[in-house]
């Protein structure tokens, strides 16, 4: 058996050490959009294959047996790639994809299917937006420069960013509630843009935002094809017929 965990989220980081644990044979793909990624119990690849064709070659070249999507919900493009190199390849793919977001009691979100949508749902009159949706879509919300933008990165940004007067700051999480309650608080937001990542490491500014009474522009996860899917570490080990390992 030799995997290829396709990671870049907590959840890839946690079933690394499982397969570490269980001695089980993998390679730890990143993207390469982080600077600083964190260090793994596995060998490690940075960058892409070249859309499905290259990742087919790749599995095929490596003699990959199961692959493991633990990418963030939002990486359609790769998540997409690995659906069809596996398919044409006939080697099993298994998502392992964190439950999405539920608005509860308190919550005021409105749903927008994607980026371009969410910068429509902003106001016209300037307003001061939390923008929680990572360096690669900012861009498109430059169609409304007078608002007063704040953004959370992982990596201080390179280069100008496209938003005049934007604070960035930079912050890794997993974040909590009162923390973000208080930078909420005092950057005076009053409107936050997300993305549905679900997870409870992102989780806090939207209990945050309850308590401030600060309504959330939700962008919806983008259609994937159909694949199969587990939410917990023990059913991505009992896809590769292995037990998980406690405590790891």
């Amino acid at each position: 058996m030799r995997v290829l965990l396709l990671g870049g989220t907590t959840e890839a980081s946690a079933l690394a050490r499982q397969l570490a644990a269980a001695g089980v044979t993998a390679v730890f793909s990143y993207a390469g959009r982080t600077d600083s990624p964190a260090p793994q119990p596995l060998p490690v690849r940075i960058g892409g294959f070249g859309g499905p064709e290259g990742l087919a070659r790749y599995l095929m070249t490596e003699g990959i047996t199961h692959v493991i999507d633990a990418t963030h919900p939002f990486a359609a493009t790769i998540s997409g790639n690995a659906v069809a190199a596996c398919a044409a390849t006939g080697i099993p793919l298994c998502a392992h994809e964190r439950a999405a977001w539920v608005a509860g009691e308190g919550d005021d979100w409105t749903h927008v299917a994607d980026i371009a949508a969410a910068v429509a749902a902003l106001p016209e009159e300037p307003t001061r937006i939390f923008l929680a949706i990572g360096r690669q879509t900012i861009d498109p919300f430059a169609a409304k420069p007078w608002h007063q933008y704040v953004l959370r990165l992982v990596d201080p940004p390179k280069g100008r960013l496209p938003l005049p007067g934007a604070e960035v700051i930079v912050a890794r999480g997993p974040f909590d509630a009162a923390s973000d309650q208080r930078l909420l608080a005092a950057r005076r937001i009053k409107l936050i843009v997300a993305k549905n990542a679900g997870g409870a490491g992102a989780r806090a500014k939207l209990d945050a935002a309850r308590a401030l009474r600060i309504p959330v522009v939700m962008i919806d996860r983008p259609a994937l094809p159909p694949r199969h899917v587990t939410a917990d570490p023990e059913g991505v080990m009992a896809f590769l017929g292995h037990p998980a390992t406690l405590g790891v």
